[in-house]
């Protein structure tokens, strides 16, 4: 019984997480459509990169027992494919300073990777020191992820405007936090569930942020629209003034020359 309910929760665990690293897809149509990569920033899918190469690497039978992991090695098989895509199409579409910045963060980040994954695999004999390694630094790097939308938050609370916050990536990163917090208490695995003790109120806190300032973004809309009606009705006034005026000077013009 036990192991069917970890398994159902691993299996909607991997659903949530998989949806939650889609969820951007919408943010890079936007940014594939207008040529530019405007206030978004490239860091969290750098971090999110690692994030997923180091749980892949922690699920593997090289760290963990066997496949004890499986479920993990799957959703972050899938994530390092959709975060690389992502991280691509930023660099492709940021200026020259931003490709500078894509670079020096990313390069980095990979030779931290194979510095990990060689020390875990060739410096430690048994799969327990092995995970404790892996583990430790995978955490760090989980919590910093789940810390990332911080800035974000930051920024929806200055302007006012969930803009650059979709709800779709809030919502997946409550769901998804949720559910590998339930799992990874019932695997009794502190380096699965810790991440989401972080990343569980902070999703939440997104969505608060998210039901106070959407409306606000709506309520500005037709402000814009009234001034928008308001500086085309000044011209036609001004228009009409004109239009008088040169009707009223060719009538003294006709009056001069009877």
């Amino acid at each position: 019984m036990a192991e069917t309910i970890r398994l159902v929760v691993a299996v909607f665990g991997n659903a949530a997480s998989m949806s939650l690293y889609a969820a951007p897809v919408v943010t890079f149509k936007r940014v594939i459509r207008k040529k530019s990569t405007e206030e978004f920033s490239c860091i969290p899918y750098i971090i999110g990169l690692l994030n997923c190469l180091l749980y892949t690497w922690y699920g593997l039978p090289v760290v963990s027992c066997k496949w004890e992991n499986f479920p993990i090695v799957t959703v972050n098989g899938v994530g390092i494919v959709l975060e690389l895509s992502y991280v691509l199409i930023y660099f492709w579409f940021a200026s020259r300073k931003g490709k500078v910045k894509v670079a020096m963060t990313a390069i980095p980040v990979v030779l931290l990777f194979c510095i990990i994954a060689a020390v875990s695999a060739f410096a430690f004999q048994d799969t327990r020191h092995r995970k404790l390694l892996v583990g430790s630094i995978g955490l760090v790097v989980s919590v910093t992820l789940y810390g990332s939308p911080l800035v974000v938050m930051k920024k929806v609370i200055q302007t006012k405007s969930v803009e650059f916050m979709p709800l779709t990536l809030s919502v997946c990163a409550f769901l998804s936090s949720t559910l590998w917090l339930i799992y990874g208490i019932l695997i009794r695995d502190i380096f699965v569930a810790g991440p989401s003790i972080l990343g569980t109120p902070l999703a939440i806190l997104q969505l608060v942020l998210h039901c106070r300032y959407r409306k606000r973004s709506v309520v500005e809309e037709p402000g814009k629209g009234d001034q928008e009606k308001g500086n085309l009705e000044k011209v036609d006034m001004e228009m009409g003034k004109v239009e008088t005026n040169e009707t009223n000077h060719m009538t003294e013009n006709s009056s001069t020359m009877f």
